[in-house]
């Protein structure tokens, strides 16, 4: 096994790939409504799956800084759960193969873990790369989720549809694996569902969802989405009967929704500078945004008892 590759091992290499693309999810940076986690759990619920390859995390992970769960039973330790970063091979609804890669993303070593993957991706004739995350956003949980875009060269994507900003951010294996296939002529683009920021730490279905449309759309694979519709509907019910029971929070989403709106007219207008409206601070919604992620989850928790009983 060649050095690039000590970091995996192929556990069967498919004979019947023809150029397929590959999903990335990485669990550890920013993934506001669980957006991206959310989707790679539905597919892995809904389709046919087999592993392709296996990652060393003994190399990998820092146990410490996130340490994995054992179950205690009976006077004695009965389980663990050992972290995994696997590459799959799945299928779609008609049977169309493509790749997904997800696990805990690597605490060490992430030069070695990039040129691991690239040597899967050279391997198996990967022909595009796709990493899907959700970061929140002062919009809406009334008005559609839209999904930002960002490729490693130009052409891949529609231009109007790319994130045109310059910032400094917190690096991140996804983002450094895609910078890197770059550098390596490998093509590789992100798909990043937009969730509102007063849901972004709760489990938010309908960002997976707009995720998953945004992936069957750029890839052309028939993907299913019943289940994870119908938890984005009870989701957003459990939602609106919380914030019509929360005088400030309403207020808070009737002001992000003018916002909204505001923007959407302007850039309708072809303006790209729309009226802003005022939106209440951090400082001024905590408390009730704090009580409202707790009702949430309570809501959750009340769900599952009942479904239990």
């Amino acid at each position: 096994m060649s050095s690039r590759s000590d970091l995996y091992e192929l556990v069967d290499e498919p004979a019947e790939l023809d150029s397929p693309v590959l999903v990335y999810w990485f669990d550890g940076f920013v993934d506001a409504g669980r957006a991206g986690g959310g989707l790679v759990d539905h597919l892995l619920a809904t389709l046919d799956t087999e592993v392709v390859a296996t990652f060393d995390v003994d190399s990998l992970i820092d146990y410490r800084s996130r340490r994995p769960e054992m179950r205690f039973a009976d006077g004695s330790f009965q389980d663990y759960d050992a972290p995994e970063l696997t590459l799959r091979l799945v299928r779609d609804d008609v049977g169309s193969p493509f790749l997904l890669l997800s696990g805990p993303e690597p605490d060490v070593r992430w030069e070695a873990f990039i040129s691991a993957v690239t040597d899967l991706i050279e391997r198996l004739g990967v022909r595009l790369t796709i990493g899907v995350h959700g970061i929140p956003n002062p919009v809406p949980h009334t008005r559609p989720l839209s999904v930002l875009t960002h490729a490693n060269r130009p052409g891949l994507l529609d231009d109007s549809a790319l994130v045109d900003v310059e910032l400094r951010v917190p690096g991140n294996i996804g983002s450094l694996l895609e910078y890197r296939l770059g550098q390596t002529g490998h093509d590789a683009i992100g798909l990043v569902a937009r969730v509102p920021h007063y849901l972004a730490e709760s489990e938010y279905p309908q960002s997976s969802l707009t995720l998953l449309r945004a992936l069957s759309a750029t890839t052309g694979l028939l993907l299913p989405s019943g289940e994870l519709a119908e938890a984005a509907r009870r989701t957003d019910e459990l939602v609106r009967e919380q914030v019509e029971g929360n005088d400030q929070v309403a207020k808070v989403v009737h002001a992000l929704e003018n916002q909204y709106d505001a923007f959407a007219g302007g850039d309708a207008r072809g303006s790209l500078i729309a009226e802003q409206r005022a939106v209440p601070s951090a400082d001024e919604i905590g408390a009730e945004l704090e009580q409202f992620l707790a009702d949430l989850d309570s809501g959750d928790d009340e769900d599952d008892d009942q479904g239990d009983r």
